[in-house]
């Protein structure tokens, strides 16, 4: 499985399945991570130069895209299916 950095990751408590192998991303990898890409797409599509109002009205912007994604499976798959996941899968 492929990881970041984040300190949980790390942690002596972590019990990983022997069945498991834990490989660590390099720094600074944007590429490796699909999450970015998506992150970067809302931010892109409704959250650039925006000033909003409340908290509220972040939040619900946030959740129409993530529901704007969530029925756009091929949209997300171009965003994240990145060879060596499709080889994986």
């Amino acid at each position: 499985m492929q990881i970041d950095g984040a300190g949980w990751h790390k942690s002596k408590g972590l019990k990983i399945p022997e069945n498991m192998k834990l490989v660590f991303q390099p720094p600074y990898s944007p590429q490796a991570n699909p999450t970015e890409h998506i992150w970067d797409e809302i931010r892109e599509n409704n959250m650039k130069n925006i000033t909003f109002k409340t908290l509220n009205d972040v939040i619900n912007t946030l959740c129409d895209e993530l529901n704007e994604l969530r029925a756009n499976v091929e949209r997300v798959k171009s965003m994240t299916l990145f060879l060596h996941i499709n080889i994986a899968l």
